[in-house]
């Protein structure tokens, strides 16, 4: 018997898997393009299935450009070449922890997966019943709402409210100045379009949040860490790191800081700003946890008056991740190359979403939401943070705002050999190198304090942290 048979046949029918272990043998090349496949009568016996099943499999690859069929002669893989699959030909626990280990593993995880490494609040945490109203209100909305293209820069009337939400956090920007999004991370993508070329320096913080370094490495960019300290960079490293690579842009969240949760001081900021003029530096300030915090923190936009300063958001992480919609604040001098870039790479902008957005921050339903999640936040951070300590984890700061708990396991410990324990027993975790550009943070473990909440969370931790001992 063919050796995926057994684990393919949990997973759904006999056809799905005789396919699924076609599609294994391509994206592992041992069925090269243009390679025959085994013959039906050959197949049907090594998959020990019946011939219609491997018929049907085959069929149904075909139509889906997997293989093709050549009449009387019989079924070959079809080209050209695919990239080589790593994640297809290696088994889960042993993929590499790299700046996507963690958003893969969360992702792709089952219903029956605890995912206290993931970086979004469970979907009981959001206010459904509001998202469902909204969803009502725009489903009456006229046609072109429905079904046409938004304008470039996004819904008037949502960068008006925006423009009036971030002059309460000192940050002047008239609406012509924003630029809706699909996402943070489209926000941050478009950005780095507009300022970088290959080859480039980007400065980073490390830890940061680990998708900046898979962003960057896209744009084929030179990335450089900065190690950040519970009130913002290392400010004598950051200014080495300027002299020393030049680089073009600077890349970080300084309300609530991920992984850290830490918040960037006011005489770091200044710091921050004036060598960042001195040297030609723009700062990419991504602000997508502003509204978890319960004291303002200082804003480099707001200091800046975004002259150096890009201040990017979004409300996937407070209202919900289907719902796509993010912003950018720029200067007013890019707005038109931003503009020109935008309708390039994405055309038009996704009315339905900036319509749910808007209609859920102005009936009022965002404040009461936001100020019940902060509580709730409170209370599980405080409660995460007591039975990590009482099993050997430490956290890095005190009681942080938002989501996240930086921690520190016992000496000696591999955060990466934790988590592939709990990955095996149904957790993913977050280990501290997927973070760090220097791979030093090889100790230390990321917790969204709102995914772990059961008790098996902890029980695994205990035993992989017994066996690693």
């Amino acid at each position: 018997m063919d050796e995926l048979t057994t684990e393919s046949r949990n997973n759904g029918t006999l056809v799905e898997s005789v396919m699924a272990t076609i599609r294994h043998r391509i994206a592992a090349r041992v069925l090269t393009p243009g390679a025959r496949l085994p013959s039906i009568r050959a197949f049907a016996k090594s998959m020990q299935v019946s011939k219609s099943t491997v018929v049907d499999a085959y069929e149904r690859l075909a139509a889906e450009g997997d293989i093709r069929s050549r009449p009387g002669s019989g079924y070959y893989a079809a080209g050209p070449i695919a990239p080589l699959s790593l994640a297809e030909i290696g088994p889960r626990l042993d993929r590499a922890v790299d700046p996507l280990w963690v958003s893969r593993q969360s992702l792709e995880a089952g219903e029956d997966v605890l995912k206290p490494g993931c970086g979004w609040l469970p979907a009981s945490w959001m206010p459904e019943g509001g998202l469902r109203r909204a969803l009502r209100t725009v489903a009456r909305a006229d046609a072109a709402t429905l079904a046409d293209y938004g304008t470039p820069l996004g819904l008037p009337p949502l960068r008006h409210l925006l423009t009036r939400r971030l002059a309460a956090q000192g940050i002047d920007a008239s609406p012509e100045q924003i630029m809706l999004t699909e996402s943070d991370t489209q926000a941050i993508d478009l950005l780095c379009r507009f300022l970088l070329e290959p080859g480039d320096a980007v400065l980073v913080d490390d830890p940061c949040y680990f998708n900046f370094h898979a962003l960057l490495r896209a744009h084929r960019v030179k990335v450089v860490g900065v190690p950040y300290t519970p009130s913002g960079p290392d400010i004598e490293l950051f200014a080495q790191a300027l002299a020393e690579h030049g680089p073009r842009l600077y890349i970080t969240n300084s309300a609530i800081h991920n992984p850290t949760g830490a918040i960037l001081s006011p005489v770091v900021a200044h710091r921050l700003l004036k060598l960042a003029d001195q040297s030609g530096l723009t700062i990419i300030e991504d602000d997508i946890f502003a509204d978890f915090e319960h004291t303002p923190a200082p804003r480099l936009a707001a200091f800046d008056g975004l002259d150096r300063v890009v201040y990017i958001g979004s409300f996937s992480k407070t209202l919900s991740a289907s719902i796509r919609c993010g912003f950018i604040a720029a200067p007013r001098r890019w707005m038109e190359g931003l503009t020109d870039l935008k309708i390039a790479t994405s055309f038009g902008n996704g009315r339905l979403a900036s319509e749910l957005v808007l209609t859920l921050l102005k009936d009022g339903l965002y404040r009461k939401h936001m100020d019940l999640l902060r509580a709730r936040l409170s209370r599980a951070m405080a409660e995460t943070t007591n039975r990590l300590r009482a099993i050997g984890i430490t956290p890095w700061i005190d009681q942080p705002a938002g989501m996240f708990l930086w921690c520190s396991l016992p000496e000696g410990m591999d955060a990466a050999d934790i988590a592939r324990y709990a990955l095996s027993a149904n957790i993913v975790l977050a280990p501290g190198n997927a973070f760090s550009l220097s791979q030093s943070a090889s100790r230390f473990m990321r917790f969204n304090v709102a995914q772990s909440s059961d008790e098996r969370i902890f029980r695994t931790l205990e035993a992989a942290m017994a066996r690693c001992d």
